[in-house]
């Protein structure tokens, strides 16, 4: 049955507000975790254990004083955070976090929409957030901004392609490009994980360069950049980019807990439980290794992603084909 766009409004409106608030609370989580690691003291005063820091540097944000350099571009340098955050929400729109349930009479999907060309069409509208950063960039009339997005932007480009790659191997192992067919893929064989731990990899590698984290942070690189792309940027406005970065790496995040660890499976019929443990694991993993890298410098990370990724990922993905091709 058709879900009603009463339904889909509301699960959007839920899921908008969720993400928002997972957001505010991941960089608690960052830096307690980060402290941990380094031996001292994370966020402990606001509240309980500090679990109200969020809430106050979100009020600190709100009643900072706005301000704007001159001779910008004053429609691009507004847009530029709402393209990042939006294109970062609407990852979501497709990722599946178990089957349909029933509530009140009524069959609710745990997704917004399925849609058969599902991994395409993802891949196609998160290549739009670089838009976010490259316009940030160049509205901010700043040579530090011009940089960072410029780096943001042949970044993106370079790990885009063996990402692409590493995840067209899943859809061929699976023989579908729906997200939803691809976990019920995994329940009669082994998690691609095990089947194609390669292409894994190489996921996870570019998940670190497409989100701009360590040690990946060429856009931002505050030793070189001052604060890169966003260096011009102040209150809610800064405070967009940075919820659009932790929501980008809960998108990456889950699309490896969609594409290579069964989604929502697991022993027991739990299915948002081990979808949400599943992506703890690799939000924990972000934050480990911004706290133990060192960051590239920008000649290895492009080498790298030209001269090993795309070789790898383009042989993989070849042999993918191939082994799909015999055992049909």
């Amino acid at each position: 049955m058709t879900e009603t766009i009463t339904i889909i409004l509301i699960k959007s409106i839920i899921l908008i507000l969720l993400l928002l608030g997972a957001a505010a609370y991941m960089t608690f989580l960052e830096r307690v975790i980060m402290a941990r690691m380094q031996l001292r003291y994370g966020p402990n005063r606001v509240g309980p254990l500090g679990l109200l820091q969020p809430i106050a540097d979100g009020i600190k944000l709100l009643s900072k004083e706005k301000f704007q350099p001159h001779n910008i571009d004053n429609f691009t340098y507004w847009l530029s955070p709402a393209i990042s955050l939006f294109t970062a929400l609407f990852a979501f729109v497709l990722i599946p976090i178990g089957d349909p349930v029933t509530l009140f009479g009524h069959q609710i999907t745990l997704h917004i929409a399925d849609i058969n060309t599902g991994i395409i069409f993802l891949l196609a509208f998160s290549s739009l957030a670089v838009y976010g950063i490259v316009l940030a960039g160049w509205a901010s009339n700043n040579r530090y901004s011009l940089l960072g997005g410029l780096r943001g932007t042949a970044q993106m480009i370079s790990y885009e392609v063996p990402m692409g790659m590493s995840i067209l191997t899943v859809a061929l192992s699976a023989g579908t490009l729906s997200l939803p067919e691809i976990v019920h893929a995994q329940e009669a064989s082994h998690w691609f994980i095990w089947t194609n731990p390669i292409s894994f990899l190489i996921y996870v590698i570019t998940a670190f360069a497409e989100t701009n984290r360590a040690p990946f942070d060429m856009p931002e690189s505050e030793q070189e950049l001052t604060g890169g792309y966003h260096t011009e940027y102040g209150g809610m406005k800064f405070a967009i980019f940075f919820m659009a970065e932790y929501i980008n790496i809960l998108a990456v995040s889950s699309i490896a807990v969609t594409l290579f660890l069964g989604g929502w499976l697991g022993p027991y019929d739990l299915p948002v439980v081990w979808f949400l443990l599943k992506l703890a694991f690799f939000v924990f993993l972000f934050i480990w290794v911004r706290a133990t890298m060192a960051r590239l410098r920008y000649d290895q990370l492009m080498s790298f992603g030209w001269k090993f990724l795309v070789p790898v990922a383009t042989a993989n993905l070849l042999i993918t084909a191939y082994l799909t091709l015999v055992g049909k």
